[in-house]
């Protein structure tokens, strides 16, 4: 058993979910819009994502946008990321903070060589830390 993020989005999710395949080197993003499911479980007239997913670096990452009319902010919940080294970590964390905005700057902390809390342009937020050393 495994637990598996599923973010919900309001609309931006395939723009969000095409994002986050580029910053993790997924290559097979996949994505069902509403008007995509068969008409006898009542398809819904959207573009809107049902259901997105692309697994990466020994995790899978689901998403969907909120049915048209039921959308609420995402709350409560972070993405944690744990890259191998500094540098990566360092990496993720500025590429996923590009148009959004810092939480915690990524820094050394007593727990980590390098953690940093962020929510990105489309309001998920991100953990990225660093595993220290063996040893």
């Amino acid at each position: 058993m495994a637990f598996m993020p599923y973010i919900h989005f309001s609309g931006t999710c395939a723009e969000a979910m095409a994002f986050y395949a580029d910053i993790f080197g997924a290559s097979d993003l996949m994505m069902m819009r509403y008007d995509q499911a068969p008409e006898a479980v009542g398809r819904i007239a959207s573009d809107r994502i049902m259901h997105s997913q692309f697994a990466a670096n020994g995790g899978v990452l689901m998403a969907s946008d909120y049915p048209p009319g039921m959308a609420e902010k995402q709350q409560a919940m972070s993405v944690m990321v744990d890259p191998e080294t500094v540098a990566e970590g360092q990496q993720l964390f500025d590429r996923l903070a590009a148009g959004g905005g810092v939480i915690v700057p990524y820094a050394a902390t007593f727990w980590s060589p390098g953690f940093g809390m962020l929510a990105d342009k489309f309001g998920t937020h991100w953990i990225i830390g660093t595993q220290p050393a063996p040893g």
